[in-house]
Parts: structure tokens; sequence; C-alpha cells
């Protein structure tokens, strides 16, 4: 799995700190009915929104992980365009599309 040399280096410094977090997100995704998938497709929304490159790169990998096919990754996207604007979906997708690129590299 991917980290970023970021996310190593707090991970390291801060383990307390990550170790909470990381039992957060768990305690978020197990509180709710919805599965992963859905639950990958709706964060990778929030990262889009967040315009966050690395958040979602991450998100795509996860959605990926979680059965989420190219075409729902990139509908997911798409939706942000009328909430986030033009600019920022369309770097999302560009994002995205390297991610979706590099796993079809690899089989």
């Amino acid at each position: 799995m991917y980290l970023p040399n970021a996310y190593q280096n707090f991970s390291s410094r801060f383990p307390k700190v990550l170790e909470r977090f990381q039992e957060l997100g768990v305690a978020c995704r197990e509180t709710g009915p919805l599965d992963e998938k859905t639950q990958n497709l709706i964060k990778l929304g929030i990262a889009v929104g967040a315009n966050s490159r690395g958040a979602v790169m991450s998100s795509v990998r996860k959605a990926l992980s979680s059965g989420a096919s190219d075409n729902e990754i990139f509908h997911a996207i798409l939706l942000s365009i009328t909430t986030n604007g033009f600019p920022t979906m369309i770097a999302a997708m560009g994002w995205a599309g390297e991610v979706l690129e590099k796993q079809s590299n690899k089989k």
C-alpha cells in the first residue's frame, strides 16, 4: 500500500495521535448503515470538495479496493461539478486518472 512520506513521517513522530485518529475513522465507518464501497465513494466526493490531490488519489485506491468501477469513480467526481466548480472537478478527474492508469498498467 502506498503511503506518502509526509504520512510516514507523521506516523513516526506522533504514533499515539495517529492511533487515535485511525480509531476515530473506524468508529465513524462502523456507526452507520453504508457499505464500504458507498463510504469510499462518499469519501472521494469529500476529497474532491477539499481539492486535495492526495486525498482524491487515496480515495480512488480505496474505492477500487472495495469494488468500485472506473465509471462509478468518475461519476462520483463528476457530481462535484455543480457544488465545487469545473476547475476542481477537472483536477480531480486528472488525479483519479493517474491512479486508474497505474492500476491498469499493473494488470
